[in-house]
């Protein structure tokens, strides 16, 4: 059983800056596909970044220049480095794992191990 706790969520104003970090519970993830969605106030799920288990990163074009995500100790700690925030990045951020290689974006929300959530807000 993965486990997945995010942490590093908060409040900034737009132009700030946020690093989301989270925590996994396994002790494998050398051929995990880890990543990061969000669901903001009255929108849909969007994945916003994910890193394959050989570092290849892909990022939603909403975030592409701004968000960076990158990963340590085998895995087991996922990040997601987030710059020159703007109110529309406001929402919860999830964490997503899956065994294997990453699929597109859009199904990160559909991955079997999510975390709770770190909320992120960005005022104007």
């Amino acid at each position: 059983q993965v486990q997945l706790k995010e942490s590093g969520g908060g409040s900034v104003q737009a132009g700030g800056s946020l690093k989301l970090s989270c925590a996994a519970s396994n002790s494998h993830y050398d051929n995990y596909c880890m990543g990061w969605f969000r669901e903001g106030p009255g929108k849909e799920r969007e994945g916003v970044a994910s890193i394959d288990a050989d570092g290849t990163a892909t990022y939603a074009d909403s975030v592409k220049g701004r968000f960076t995500i990158s990963k340590h100790n085998a895995g087991k700690t996922l990040y997601l480095e987030m710059h020159n925030l703007n109110p529309d990045d406001t929402a919860m951020y999830y964490c997503a794992a899956r065994s294997g290689v990453c699929s597109s974006l859009p199904h990160l929300p559909l991955y079997p191990y999510k975390g709770q959530g770190t909320q992120v807000s960005v005022s104007a």
